[in-house]
């Protein structure tokens, strides 16, 4: 290991600095989710992809459709419950799950790397099943409750999690990582006393190009037990 002293070595740095895997979950020195859900006061649900006209309700871009834009299909509309909160968002209906969260929510802790449904990067849970969001449509999620790595993050039942995460440095450049964080949780949703065996079979479908897999069924294990206690 490096030395813990005056030098400056991965680790201590992390712990100084915080450490922030990609998509937004930020997380301090003892683990804890800073800011985990990202405001979205930025984020205009009612926009024209015609003109780019900014709408407080889809009545009104309807409107302007039919007045600026006569024979122009009018966008679909869908609403999303995310993270406990409910949104009426304008989409293409060929729109991805992952693509809507990430452009009109401005939630990235899902990410598009493969684009195949075969690395686990996109990872959310839809309705307690944990599910690939690049090979769902939007148009598919009405009425269901979704979950991303930032409304885990904001939640302090699974801060055990994160803390653990964080402990056993399961991450190198954190692009993989909130998928195994979504694949972990929705794991230990059903299984609250895994083994190490188990939780390797749940994170079967993530794939980590840094190659930090012996640390992750750590993490879980550490994170089961502490949250068990905490029962």
């Amino acid at each position: 290991m490096a030395d813990q002293g005056n030098g400056i070595n991965r680790r201590n740095f992390l712990k100084s600095a915080g450490v922030v895997f990609t998509g937004g979950l930020t997380v301090s020195a003892e683990g804890a989710a800073i800011d985990a859900v990202p405001a979205v006061t930025a984020v205009t649900l009612f926009r024209c992809p015609v003109d780019g006209a900014d709408f407080d309700t889809f009545s009104d871009l309807q409107s302007h459709f039919a007045t600026a834009h006569p024979g122009v299909a009018v966008p679909v509309v869908t609403s999303l419950n995310v993270n406990g909160r409910q949104y009426d968002l304008v989409i293409e209906p060929h729109w991805t799950l992952q693509r809507t969260l990430q452009y009109k929510l401005g939630l990235t802790g899902a990410k598009q790397m493969c684009d195949r449904g075969v690395c686990g990067s996109c990872t959310v849970i839809i309705d307690g099943r944990a599910v690939l969001s690049c090979t769902t449509l939007a148009v598919e999620c009405p009425g269901k409750k979704i979950e991303t790595v930032e409304g885990i993050a904001a939640d302090p039942k699974w801060r055990p999690l994160i803390q653990s995460y964080c402990k056993w440095d399961a991450m190198q450049c954190g692009y993989c990582t909130p998928g195994f964080v979504v694949s972990a949780k929705a794991f230990l949703e059903k299984n609250p006393d895994p083994t190490e065996e188990e939780a390797r079979k749940a994170l079967a479908g993530n794939i980590c190009c840094c190659g930090t897999y012996p640390r992750h069924p750590v993490a879980i294990i550490e994170a089961a037990r502490t949250m068990k206690q905490d029962t």
